[in-house]
C-alpha cells in the first residue's frame, strides 16, 4: 500500500510539475509578453499625444511662419521666377559691388508638388566685397537655399577673389501653396 501511495504521490507530483511548466509556458510568459508590449505602446501614445499637444500650443506660431515662408516662394510662371532669381542677383552685386561672371539656369521637377529652380552664380571682387554679396544672398526673404559655395584666388596676392554659389529656389504648386 505504502509503494502504491509513493507512485501515486509521484505521479501526482509529475503532473503538477508538467502542468506548471504548460502553464509557464503558454500562458504566463505570454501574458508576460503582451502585457510588456502594451506598456511599451501605450508609453509612446503618450509620447506622441505630448507632442501633439505641443504642436498645437505652437499651431498658430507655426502657421504664420509657414505663411510667411509659402508668400516667399518664387512665382508659379517659370519666366517670372526666373525674372525674381535674376533681379535678386543684380540687386546683391549692385548692392556689394561685385561683377556677374556667369549665371547658369537649370529647372527641376522634383516632385507634383513643388519646383525647384537652381542657379549656378559666378561672381568676381574682393574678400569684402564678397562676403557682403554673401550676407546679401543669406539674408533674402525669397525662398532660395544656398546649396554649395566655391572660393578661389585669382591672382598671388589673394586680392581678387572668384566665387561660386549653388542656388536653389522653391516654387510651390497653387494647391501646394
Amino acid at each position: 500500500m505504502q509503494i502504491e501511495n509513493r507512485q501515486k504521490l509521484l505521479i501526482i507530483l509529475a503532473a503538477t510539475a508538467i502542468g506548471l511548466f504548460a502553464g509557464d509556458r503558454l500562458v504566463l510568459t505570454p501574458l508576460a509578453k503582451s502585457w510588456s508590449a502594451r506598456s511599451a505602446r501605450i508609453a509612446e501614445l503618450r509620447k506622441d499625444i505630448a507632442n501633439g499637444n505641443r504642436l498645437l500650443l505652437r499651431s498658430q506660431n507655426l502657421r504664420s511662419r509657414w505663411d510667411r515662408m509659402s508668400h516667399n516662394t518664387l512665382s508659379n510662371n517659370t519666366s517670372a521666377a526666373e525674372q525674381q532669381v535674376f533681379k535678386a542677383i543684380d540687386r546683391w552685386a549692385q548692392e556689394a559691388g561685385v561683377i556677374i561672371a556667369s549665371i547658369t539656369p537649370q529647372w527641376k521637377h522634383d516632385s507634383d508638388e513643388y519646383m525647384t529652380y537652381e542657379c549656378r552664380v559666378d561672381t568676381t571682387g574682393d574678400l569684402s566685397r564678397l562676403s557682403r554679396f554673401l550676407y546679401s544672398v543669406e539674408s533674402e526673404p525669397l525662398a532660395l537655399k544656398l546649396q554649395s559655395v566655391e572660393l578661389a584666388a585669382r591672382d598671388k596676392e589673394g586680392q581678387q577673389l572668384s566665387l561660386g554659389l549653388q542656388i536653389s529656389g522653391l516654387v510651390l504648386n497653387s494647391q501646394a501653396k
